[in-house]
C-alpha cells in the first residue's frame, strides 16, 4: 500500500513539474506571440475582412466580388503577369549562378578573397546609389549604348524596350547573388567529408559527387535561398520605381505598382483582394517547394 502511495505520488509530482514547465513556457513565449499577432495575424484578418466588403464606409459584404472585379481589371492581369514571369526567370537564375560562385569558391582559385569581395559589396551599397549606376549604365546615352555603337549596332532605349526586364533581372542578380553566394557556402562546408572520401575511393567523378551527395545536402539551404528569392522578387518594385516611376512602360508594370496606385485612390477593397491574392500565391508556392524539399531531402534527413 505504501508503495502505491509512493508511486502515485511520484506521478502526481511529474505532473506538476511538467504543467509548471509549460506554464514557464508559455509565459517565455508570450510575448512574442502577442508581437506575431498584433503585427502580423490581426492586421491579415482585417485585410481579409476588407476585402470582402464593398467599401470601407458601408461595410456590406459582397464575398467573392472584389476579386472577381479584380481579374477582369486589365491592369491588374497585366501587373500579375509580369510579376510572374519577372519570377520564375530571375528567382531560378539567381538560384543557379549563387550557387555555381559557391562551388567556384570553393575550389582552389587565385584571389578567392577578392573575388568574395567583389560579390559581396551590393549588400552594402544603398539602393539609390546601385539605381543611380545603373540609371548611367542603361540610358539612352549611357555606357550600353555606346558599347553598342562601338560593336556596330544601334542605340537602345532599354527601359522602353522589350528588354526592360532584362535590366531588372540584372540588377536583381548582381544584389542577390552575394548573400546567397555566401549561404551555399557555409552549407558545402557542412557536407560530410566522410561521404565525399568514399565517392573518391569507389571512382566517382566530381559530376557524380555533386548530384549524388552535395546536392542532397544542399536541399535545406536550395529551399531556403529559393524562399528568400522569391521575396525578394516580389520586392524588386523599390529599384523598378525609383527607375521608371509610378508608371512604368508595360513591361515593368508589376503587382506592387497596382497595389501602389489603387491605394492613391483610397480603393481600400480592391487593394486588400490583391494583397490577399498576393498572399495565398506565395503562400501555396512555397508550400510547394517544402514538400519537394521533403520528398527530395527525406533519405538525407533520415
Amino acid at each position: 500500500m505504501k508503495a502505491q502511495l509512493l508511486q502515485l505520488q511520484n506521478q502526481f509530482n511529474k505532473l506538476n513539474e511538467r504543467a509548471r514547465d509549460n506554464f514557464n513556457s508559455t509565459l517565455w513565449l508570450a510575448p512574442s506571440f502577442l508581437g506575431v499577432a498584433l503585427f502580423y495575424m490581426v492586421p491579415m484578418v482585417v485585410v481579409v475582412y476588407y476585402s470582402m466588403l464593398n467599401n470601407p464606409i458601408d461595410r456590406q459584404f459582397v464575398f467573392f466580388d472584389n476579386f472577381i472585379e479584380l481579374f477582369d481589371n486589365a491592369a491588374f492581369r497585366l501587373a500579375a503577369f509580369n510579376t510572374f514571369t519577372f519570377s520564375i526567370v530571375a528567382v531560378p537564375l539567381s538560384l543557379i549562378l549563387s550557387l555555381l560562385l559557391a562551388l567556384l569558391l570553393e575550389a582552389k582559385i587565385p584571389l578567392k578573397s577578392r573575388f568574395r569581395t567583389f560579390f559581396l559589396s551590393p549588400m552594402m551599397v544603398p539602393v539609390a546609389s546601385v539605381v543611380l549606376i545603373w540609371q548611367v549604365l542603361f540610358h539612352h546615352d549611357g555606357a550600353m549604348n555606346e558599347v553598342m555603337l562601338f560593336l556596330g549596332f544601334d542605340k537602345v532605349n532599354w527601359m522602353y524596350s522589350e528588354y526592360n526586364q532584362l535590366v531588372v533581372i540584372l540588377l536583381f542578380l548582381w544584389k542577390t547573388l552575394g548573400y546567397n553566394m555566401i549561404l551555399f557556402m557555409a552549407s558545402l562546408s557542412n557536407v560530410p567529408v566522410t561521404l565525399l572520401e568514399v565517392a573518391d575511393v569507389d571512382g566517382a567523378g566530381a559530376f557524380f559527387k555533386f548530384f549524388s551527395v552535395k546536392l542532397r545536402f544542399l536541399s535545406p539551404t536550395i529551399l531556403f535561398v529559393t524562399i528568400l528569392s522569391l521575396i525578394s522578387s516580389f520586392k524588386v518594385f523599390r529599384e523598378i520605381y525609383l527607375l521608371t516611376g509610378d508608371y512604368p512602360y508595360e513591361g515593368l508594370y508589376m503587382l506592387q505598382h497596382f497595389m501602389n496606385n489603387i491605394f492613391r485612390t483610397l480603393d481600400y477593397q480592391r487593394l486588400a483582394a490583391a494583397a490577399v491574392i498576393m498572399a495565398v500565391a506565395m503562400i501555396l508556392i512555397i508550400a510547394a517547394l517544402f514538400i519537394i524539399e521533403d520528398r527530395f531531402g527525406k533519405d538525407v534527413e533520415g
